[in-house]
C-alpha cells in the first residue's frame, strides 16, 4: 500500500490538537469574512473531493459541495446506491481506487469502522462527515459558533440533554481536549459509550475540563452557558422510535428548562429538529437559539478543514 507521509485524516476530535483547533478557527474566520465580502480565494483550484453517502443529508452535502466550489474545486456526490460499494465491493478496494481519482474523500456512513478502513487504505485525506460514533465537522462548527457569540469555551459549562449519540460522543472529546465542563443528561441505557467517557474524564484532568453524566435534565442545564440537544431517533433507529419516545419523555428542552441555564445561555441543535419532541418551538425559534448561524458555520469550518487536509497548509 502506498501512502503519503504527510497525509492527515479527520475521523474524530482526537485527530486535532488544541493548537490545530485554534488555528482552524482563525482560518475559518478569515474564510467567512472573505465569503461575505465576495472574495472567495481559489485555494483548491483543480482539486476534487469525493463524497460517499451511505446516509442521506441536507447540510453535509450542500455545505461540502458549496465549500469546494467556493475554494475553486469540485465535489462528486457518490451514493452507495450508485457505486460499487452498494454491490459489495470491499471498502479497502474502493479507498485505493478512489485515491487514484480524487484529492480527498468525505464519508457519511453508519459504522465508524467504515471510516477507519477508508482512512487506512486511502492515500488521500479522509473526512468523517458523520458516523454512528462521531460527528467532528458539526461539533467544530458548534464550537466556532459559540466563540463568535461568547468567546472561547474553556472554563464554561455546556449541557447536553438527550441521547448519548455521535454528537454527545464528540462533545465529550471536545470537552476533554479543550478544557470546559460538559454535563450530559441521558436516560438510563441511553448514555454515551462507557470506555469513551472514562478516557475523556482522564484526559480532562490535564486540560482543566470535566465530563459528567446525570439523569435529570435540570441538573445538567443549571448554570449552563450553552445548552445542546439532538433528535431522539437517529437514522437507522427508526424501528426504535416508539420505545425511544417513551424513554426520553421528560428530556425535552423547553422554556422552563432553559430558565435553569444562565440568562445569556445559548441553545444549539445540529438539525434536523422535531419541534415538540426533543425541543419546543419556543426554544428552537427563540432569542437564545443560534441554530441558523450554527448550520451556516458548517460551510466555513469545513472550508478550513478542506484547505488544511487537501491543499493549502493553514495549520
Amino acid at each position: 500500500m502506498t501512502r503519503s507521509s504527510t497525509k492527515r485524516d479527520l475521523l474524530s476530535m482526537d485527530d486535532l490538537s488544541v493548537e490545530e483547533i485554534r488555528r482552524l478557527f482563525q482560518r475559518t474566520r478569515l474564510l467567512k469574512e472573505a465569503q461575505k465580502a465576495g472574495r472567495n480565494e481559489p485555494t483548491l483550484a483543480g482539486q476534487t473531493l469525493g463524497m460517499i453517502f451511505e446516509k442521506p443529508s441536507t447540510r453535509t452535502r450542500v455545505s461540502f459541495e458549496t465549500g469546494m466550489f467556493q475554494l475553486g474545486g469540485q465535489a462528486l456526490f457518490l451514493s452507495t446506491q450508485d457505486i460499487q460499494l452498494g454491490r459489495g465491493e470491499e471498502l479497502s478496494d474502493s479507498a485505493r481506487v478512489l485515491s487514484r481519482y480524487v484529492d480527498g474523500i468525505m464519508v457519511r456512513t453508519f459504522a465508524h469502522h467504515n471510516v477507519e478502513v477508508m482512512a487506512e487504505y486511502a492515500t488521500v485525506p479522509i473526512i468523517n462527515g458523520l458516523s454512528d460514533d462521531f460527528h467532528p465537522c458539526q461539533v467544530l462548527a458548534d464550537l466556532f459558533t459559540y466563540e463568535e457569540y461568547r468567546g472561547p469555551l474553556p472554563g464554561r459549562r455546556v449541557a447536553w440533554v438527550g441521547d448519548g449519540n455521535n454528537m454527545a460522543n464528540t462533545w465529550i472529546q471536545a470537552a476533554a481536549r479543550l478544557g470546559f465542563q460538559l454535563v450530559l443528561a441521558c436516560p438510563v441505557n441511553y448514555g454515551p459509550d462507557a470506555k469513551l467517557l472514562a478516557h475523556a474524564q482522564r484526559e480532562a484532568i490535564a486540560s482543566g475540563g470535566a465530563v459528567e453524566v446525570v439523569r435529570h435534565p435540570s441538573d445538567a442545564v443549571r448554570g449552563a452557558d450553552l445548552v445542546c440537544t439532538d433528535t431522539w431517533t437517529s437514522m437507522g433507529q427508526e424501528s426504535e422510535r416508539q420505545r425511544r419516545l417513551r424513554a426520553f419523555a421528560g428530556y425535552r428542552v423547553d422554556e422552563a428548562l432553559m430558565r435553569e441555564a444562565k440568562a445569556d445561555a445559548l441553545f444549539m441543535h445540529c438539525l434536523p429538529a422535531h419541534r415538540g419532541e426533543e425541543v419546543s418551538a419556543g426554544v428552537l425559534d427563540g432569542p437564545q437559539s443560534v441554530i441558523w448561524d450554527e448550520a451556516e458555520n458548517r460551510l466555513h469550518v469545513q472550508k478550513a478543514i478542506l484547505e488544511w487536509l487537501m491543499g493549502r497548509d493553514t495549520l
